[in-house]
This record gives C-alpha cells, sequence and structure tokens, in this order.
C-alpha cells in the first residue's frame, strides 16, 4: 500500500506540472482577453462616466447637503448642547461613532451632528461658525446648478472677516457662555485681557471692527460723521429758504447803482444788500441779484451770468418774485479719481463673462487627430531630388556652392547658395525645367529668400501628410497666444504652426479655385476663436449665399452670432439682406464711434480696458463692446447680384472699423478684377490665396504669380502684408464641426442673438402707406429728439425712447410723412429738414400735435 501511494502522489505531480506547461505555451486567440486588458477598459468606461462636469456637479450636491446638515446640528446646538456635551468633549469623530454607547444622544441629526455642533459651536467660533455654512452653501449651489447666487470671492472675505471680529466681540462680553465666542474668541479675550486689560481689549476691538470695514467696503468713517452732523445741524435750521446769493451764482450786474434803487422802490421788489463795494458802471460786483417785476415801467437789461461760472453751481437753484422765475440747472456731477478707486475697489473689475458665467470651451477631444503630428521623411526621395536638382542646373552652366532640405507636411524646401558669378535671374527662368526633371507638379522658386540669402525651390513631397486641426489648436504657441482674435491656420514648411491677430490684419481676403481648400481654411478661422474666446467676447455675422457652407453654426446662434432685429435666421443667405447687414454695421461703426469719442479713447482695446475698468457711466449708454467677425462667403455671387449696393458698404467698413472692433474675411472663388476691385484690394491687406487656375488669378490676389503652382487640398500662401509664407491648412471635417457647434449650442446662452442696428432700406422708408391721422403717441417726443440729434434714424429713437424696432419704424415712416426729416439715401444718414426747435414746436402746434 504504501508503494501505490507513492506511485499515485508522483502520477498527480507529473499531471499537474504538464497542465501548468501547456497553459503557458498556448497563445491566447483574438477573441480571448487578458484580466489586465477587460480591467483597464473597465477603468476606462468608469473614468468618461465622471468627467469633470459631472465631478463638479455630485461634488456641488454634497457641499450643499452638508451645508444643511451642519446648519441644522448647529442650530440644535442651541437646546441639546447640556445633554451631549460631556459625550463629545475632547473625543476624536472616529472614536465617537464607534463607541459602543447606545445611549443616544440629544442632538436632532444624531452623533455626526453633535460632534459636528461641539466643533463648530464650542470649539472654534461659536455663533459665527453659521459662516461656514453659508460658504459651503454658496460654493455648492454654484457648482451644483451653475447659477451664481452672490460672487464667491467677496462673500467668503465678507464672511470670514465678520465671522472672526464677531467672535471676538461676543468673546469679550460674553465670557460663560461658550457657544457665543467659541473657544477662538475666548481665548483672544483672554490673551488680550492679560496684555492690554479690559479697556485696551474694547478699544482694539472696535478698532478691529474699523479695518475690517475699510477693508470689505472702503469705509469713510470721517464722510459718515459729517453727514450725520449735517443732518443733524439741518434739523434744528429754521425754516425759511435761503435764496442763492453772489457767493453760490455769482451773477455780473451791468445796472447802475441809481437804477437799481430806482426800479427796487418802483418794483417793491428787493433782495437783503449787504455790502455795496464799486458804484462804477458794469465793473463791480454786487451782493444781490435784482429781480425786475413785469409790471415796471422801466425795462432793464438782462443780467449776464458767465457760463463759467454758472457751470460751478452743483444743486437746482431757483428764486421767484412775481412772474419771473430764475431757475439754475445743475451740472452733471462727476466722480473723482478717489471715489472711482472706491468703487473698483468695492465691486471690482467687470467681468462680461459674468452673464455666461459657466460656458466651458470645446474639449480638444471633439476634433480627431490625422497622422501622429510628425513630418515623415523619405531619405531616398530627398537624395533622388537633390541629384536631379543639381543636375537640371549644372546642364545651364549653374553650380552651387550649398544645398540644404527641409522638409514640410506637404513640401520640401531646397535652399541652394549658388556659385559666385551666378545670377539670380537664370535660376528663376529654369522653374519649368525642374518641374520636368522632377516630374512634380507645383514647382515653386522662391529667388531670393528673404533675410537668408539662399535660393529656395519648393517641392511638393510624394505623399503628404495630412495637418489636423487638432494638433493646432492643442499647440503650445496657440494656446499660449495673447493675441485679440488669435487665429491658427496651418504648418509652415519648417513644420512650425503659423498663427496670427486677426485684429492686426485687420481684415483677411481669401480666394481660391473650387475644391482646393477654401472652406476648409475659413472653418478653421471660425473653429480657432471657437476654442479662445468667450460668446461674450466676439461675435459673427455669417453670409453664405450657396446656403450650405455654414449652416453648422446655426447651433451656436444665441452664443456667438449676430443677426438684424426681426429676422428668423442668424446665417444671412439673401442678398437684400445681406445689403441691410452690411449698412446696418456701418451704423454700428458709427455709433461705436461715437462712445469711442465720448470715452476719449482711440481704440476698442482702450474702450473695453476703461469699461472693465469702472470708467465709463452704463447709465450714460456705455457698455461693453464685443468684437465683430463679418464672414462672406462667395463674394463674387453678391458682386454679380448688387453690385455697388454691396461694394460701398464693405469698403467703408475696410476703411474704418478696425479700430472699434469690426473685421471682415471675405472668401471668393472667382479671383477676377470685375470682383476684386482695387478699393477693395487697397484695404484687404491680408490675402490669403489658395491654388488658382492662372497667373492673373495669382496676381490679382497677392499682387505677384506663386498662387497657381500649388498644389491644391489645402496647400496655400498667406500674405499679411509683407513676405509670403507657404502654408499647408489644417483641416476640420464636417462632423468635427458639427460636434463643436453642438457642445457649444446645449450650453447655457443668451435670450438671443446679438441683435444689430436697424437699417430701414428703399422699401422700408417710403411714407406713402404711412397713415399720417393715426400717428403714435411718441411722435412729438421722438420729433424733437430727432432736431436736436440732428439725425433721423430708427436706432436712435430705440436709444433715446427705449422702443422695439417695429414701431420705431413705424415713427420713422411718419416723420418722413409729416415732412420732419428725408427719404431713405442709401447708406447716408436721412436728413433733418428742421433746423431748430422753435420752426418745429410751431409746425407742430400748427399740426395740432402735442
Amino acid at each position: 500500500m504504501t508503494v501505490e501511494n507513492e506511485y499515485r502522489q508522483k502520477s498527480e505531480q507529473t499531471e499537474a506540472k504538464s497542465d501548468s506547461n501547456q497553459d503557458k505555451k498556448e497563445p491566447k486567440g483574438k477573441g480571448t482577453k487578458s484580466p489586465k486588458a477587460s480591467g483597464n477598459a473597465l477603468l476606462d468606461r468608469f473614468s468618461n462616466r465622471f468627467d469633470k462636469k459631472r465631478v463638479k456637479t455630485i461634488m456641488g450636491i454634497a457641499m450643499v447637503l452638508f451645508s444643511f446638515f451642519t446648519f441644522l446640528s448647529c442650530f440644535s446646538y442651541f437646546f441639546t448642547w447640556t445633554a451631549d456635551q460631556d459625550r463629545v468633549l475632547d473625543v476624536s469623530l472616529f472614536s465617537f461613532l464607534f463607541d459602543g454607547n447606545p445611549e443616544p444622544v440629544q442632538n436632532w441629526l444624531g452623533k455626526f451632528g453633535a460632534w459636528m455642533s461641539h466643533l463648530f459651536m464650542y470649539r472654534w467660533f461659536g455663533v459665527s461658525s453659521f459662516a461656514i455654512s453659508f460658504i459651503i452653501f454658496l460654493i455648492g449651489f454654484k457648482w451644483m446648478l451653475n447659477i451664481l447666487l452672490l460672487p464667491i470671492r467677496r462673500s467668503i472675505a465678507v464672511s470670514a472677516l465678520f465671522m472672526v471680529w464677531s467672535s471676538v466681540f461676543l468673546g469679550y462680553f460674553v465670557e460663560h457662555i461658550d457657544y457665543l465666542g467659541g473657544t477662538f474668541g475666548f481665548t483672544i479675550n483672554q490673551w488680550s485681557r492679560l496684555t492690554v486689560g479690559s479697556f485696551g481689549t474694547f478699544i482694539a476691538i472696535v478698532a478691529l471692527l474699523w479695518v475690517v470695514l475699510v477693508v470689505l467696503f472702503n469705509a469713510d468713517i470721517v464722510a459718515w460723521f459729517n453727514r450725520a452732523k449735517g443732518v443733524k445741524d439741518s434739523f434744528f435750521e429754521d425754516d425759511e429758504p435761503v435764496l442763492a446769493t453772489v457767493t453760490d451764482i455769482h451773477v455780473v450786474n451791468t445796472i447802475r447803482e441809481d437804477q437799481i434803487r430806482a426800479e427796487q422802490e418802483a418794483a417793491e421788489v428787493n433782495f437783503d444788500d449787504e455790502e455795496d463795494e464799486d458804484p462804477s458802471y458794469g465793473d463791480g460786483e454786487d451782493d444781490s441779484f435784482i429781480v425786475i417785476q413785469a409790471g415796471a415801467e422801466k425795462t432793464v437789461e438782462e443780467p449776464f451770468v458767465p457760463v463759467n461760472q454758472v457751470d460751478d453751481i452743483d444743486e437746482d437753484t431757483e428764486e421767484e418774485e412775481g412772474d419771473f422765475k430764475v431757475s439754475i440747472a445743475a451740472t452733471d456731477a462727476t466722480l473723482s479719481d478717489d471715489e472711482f478707486n472706491s468703487i473698483r475697489q468695492e465691486y471690482g473689475d467687470y467681468d462680461p463673462t459674468l452673464d455666461l458665467s459657466g460656458y466651458m470651451l470645446p474639449p480638444i477631444d471633439l476634433l480627431k487627430e490625422y497622422g501622429n503630428g510628425q513630418v515623415s521623411i523619405n531619405k531616398q526621395e530627398l537624395e533622388d531630388n537633390k541629384n536631379k536638382i543639381v543636375e537640371t542646373l549644372s546642364h545651364y552652366k549653374i553650380d552651387i556652392a550649398k544645398i540644404k532640405a527641409t522638409v514640410g507636411p506637404t513640401v520640401t524646401l531646397y535652399e541652394i547658395v549658388p556659385a559666385p558669378g551666378v545670377r539670380i535671374s537664370k535660376i528663376k527662368n529654369l522653374e519649368d525645367d525642374i518641374a520636368l526633371s522632377l516630374s512634380a507638379l507645383g514647382i515653386r522658386i522662391i529667388a531670393p529668400i528673404p533675410g537668408k540669402g539662399t535660393i529656395g525651390i519648393e517641392v511638393p513631397n510624394s505623399s503628404p501628410d495630412m495637418v489636423s486641426m487638432k494638433s493646432l489648436i492643442a499647440s503650445e504657441k496657440f494656446q499660449n497666444s495673447d493675441f485679440e482674435l488669435p487665429i491658427v491656420m496651418g504648418k509652415t514648411i519648417t513644420n512650425e504652426t503659423y498663427t496670427f491677430d486677426l485684429t492686426k490684419a485687420p481684415h483677411l481676403l481669401v480666394a481660391g479655385a473650387t475644391g482646393q481648400g477654401k472652406s476648409v481654411g475659413l472653418n478653421a478661422i471660425l473653429v480657432s476663436i471657437l476654442y479662445k474666446k468667450h460668446p461674450s467676447q466676439v461675435k459673427f455675422v455669417l453670409v453664405d449665399p450657396k446656403k450650405v457652407e455654414l449652416t453648422l453654426y446655426n447651433r451656436i446662434e444665441r452664443h456667438f452670432l449676430a443677426k438684424l432685429p426681426g429676422e428668423e435666421d442668424a446665417i444671412i443667405t439673401d442678398t437684400s439682406k445681406v445689403v441691410a447687414t452690411l449698412n446696418s454695421l456701418c451704423i454700428e461703426m458709427d455709433n461705436r464711434y461715437e462712445l469711442l469719442k465720448v470715452a476719449e479713447v482711440r481704440t476698442i482695446k482702450e474702450y473695453n480696458a476703461k469699461f472693465i475698468a469702472r470708467r465709463l457711466n452704463p447709465e450714460k449708454g456705455h457698455h461693453y463692446l464685443p468684437y465683430i467677425v463679418v464672414l462672406i462667403d462667395e463674394f463674387a455671387d453678391l458682386i454679380m447680384t448688387a453690385g455697388k449696393e454691396v461694394e460701398h458698404p464693405i469698403a467703408r467698413l475696410a476703411q474704418l472699423a478696425r479700430a472699434i472692433g469690426i473685421h471682415l474675411i471675405v472668401a471668393t472663388q472667382r479671383p477676377s478684377v470685375n470682383v476684386i476691385t482695387g478699393m477693395i484690394k487697397a484695404n484687404f491687406p491680408a490675402r490669403i490665396a489658395f491654388r488658382v487656375l492662372s497667373k492673373i488669378d495669382s496676381r490679382t490676389i497677392l499682387d505677384s504669380s506663386g498662387a497657381d503652382q500649388l498644389i491644391g487640398r489645402g496647400d496655400m500662401l498667406i500674405s499679411l502684408g509683407q513676405d509670403l509664407i507657404r502654408v499647408q491648412c489644417g483641416f476640420a471635417d464636417t462632423p468635427e464641426v458639427e460636434a463643436i457647434c453642438k457642445f457649444i449650442g446645449e450650453q447655457r446662452a443668451y435670450p438671443e442673438a446679438l441683435i444689430l442696428p436697424e437699417y430701414v432700406g428703399a422699401d422700408g422708408g417710403d411714407g406713402n402707406d404711412v397713415d399720417l391721422d393715426d400717428i403714435d403717441s411718441l411722435f412729438a417726443d421722438a420729433a424733437r429728439i430727432v432736431v436736436i440729434n440732428n439725425q433721423g434714424s430708427a436706432s436712435l429713437l430705440q436709444r433715446k425712447l427705449k422702443l422695439g424696432y417695429n414701431r420705431a419704424g413705424r415713427i420713422v415712416d411718419q416723420l418722413e410723412g409729416y415732412g420732419i426729416i428725408g427719404p431713405f439715401q442709401g447708406s447716408k444718414a436721412r436728413e433733418v429738414l428742421f433746423s431748430d426747435l422753435e420752426s418745429l414746436e410751431e409746425f407742430l402746434r400748427a399740426k395740432g400735435i402735442n
């Protein structure tokens, strides 16, 4: 039996070893997954469930619940602290929760509530600890619902400082009730009493309150004291009104002293004279202001009031005697630098993004990665091209001293240094011969390369790499740019990310043949801005005559788009609406220049900086000005259908609008001289040229050849008023743009798109169909506003009378029907036919209009 048992054990061991070896050698099938791989996939799915937004919402819910919990537990502490204090005193939370004592605590929220309330009320700040619950609730509510009840930072500062001060204050007056001031207040007061005594502690607490008020509210205690003193003095003053004296008005009396006395006796109206120092005619100043009664026989010249002296009056003053009343209006109060600084310190800088404070920029994951972002180098191809270039040049007796190759995503630049004595023009004329020897399309010779002293030969790669928009957006050069309107277009021959500032362009002309990447370039411009800017900082006006290129951006209408009042679609496809929109932008340009003039600044950047610093008063019409980017696709179609009606406002915007933040991007597939006219070219220094079919088109766009030698598929030349730069445009496919617009469109937005000023065209300005018997109730007020401002437009009435678009348009028609303003004159303002208010009032009385 012993031998059999040993044999059986050995056989079982050998079988186990053979099974384990088979497991090690057996390959895994394609359908099987290792436990590690399945675990990683499960972890990835779990992590995708909890993105940043969801985690923030969950944390907000937890913080709101915790704030309610601490508030109720602390409130319960007032009634249950005597019963629970012995059990929670000097005990850690873990020990208290798991002490095994079956006796329940009296706090409404159990053991955890008893321990937390003891921590807040006894160990920390006493009654003032409710501020902690308030702060936690504010932060949690903001994270949970993305709604800002109060400014977070300021609320935390106010709550924290007053919590500390009130704890010390209550600890000074109440020594036997520990939960009023807490351990913090008791300890501070005990140390202070031993240091400076009881009275010194009281003085320190009052001084600390003063410091807190000054830090938080910039409190001026002296001004409060003077104001209270002034109220007290006015309470004990006589009820007799005090008339304005010379010290208030400084009226120069031009009437002789004897005439004054005679008229005073005749009219029996006088003011108390203090002293008559100089009786000479017209040279002295009398301390009384004489008012002549209407029934007096002698007529006396009206007193002359210097304008510069009347402007110094701070309050309305009014004097009345008989039928003659003198009223001096008060000037607008102005704030000093100290008052401006105090307002800025109290409210902080204006933040235009607070209307959509929860807005999030699109994540980079919405874009696709095409390739690894690295340039693939084919050394054999580089060597063959180099040998062919050298061989071709040697056939024409052109020697080369040095040659170097720079590989880009689609084009390789060969830089050659010719031997001494070789003419550059001789190499330039061999462009077609080099293209023939290399059997390549799109050979372009740069002779010489600016700033390098070499001659460049651009040769397309046999297998070009695609530049993804994701790699451009994620580049450090774009993300760290401090441009106002950053644009990332693609990568240069040296594989560098090419970015520029649209505000420095300031307008962009894009042209290229059909199918060469022009629409992809426009998408790259729009996506660049969407990935960098908040909806409050930039707005788009999109013109798409083809009706299919820009429809994806309809989803971001209430975030980023601007449109005319009363329009349903923000993306403009009708030619007549294009004309109205461009003229409306001209009105917006004029209005913005008026704001800049009042603010005494030159550019939109200076104006917004001044408004953010709260140096401009919103009650006087000032507001934050977003940039407006006007993108016009298929400009040739607009020129064919509208002609000068489109060209004139575009030329006017191109000449004047850069300083007030309106920038144009005009694209066309037919770069002919009757489309891109000399006036447009002169005001569009920045050009982007995709591949065109002839040298004439290239010269029309770039004023030089080269665009006809491009290879297409996003290959382009960019000129920002300097040298030409060859760039491979970044590719953003339609699903990527759709995902970006969907992400933005699902977020909280403004109530509507930005409404441009109303523009009444030739059809809307005709007053023949106006019913002059049924005039608007605000017709007279509107007429006076038009005459005072010498400007007849519906946008003016909208601002001054706070009217809607339709009602303001009807009033404009009625004003034209009554002959107060002239007819519509295209882009020019309507003529006001009344020169002053007196003639207008006489006309209104004659018509029976009040």
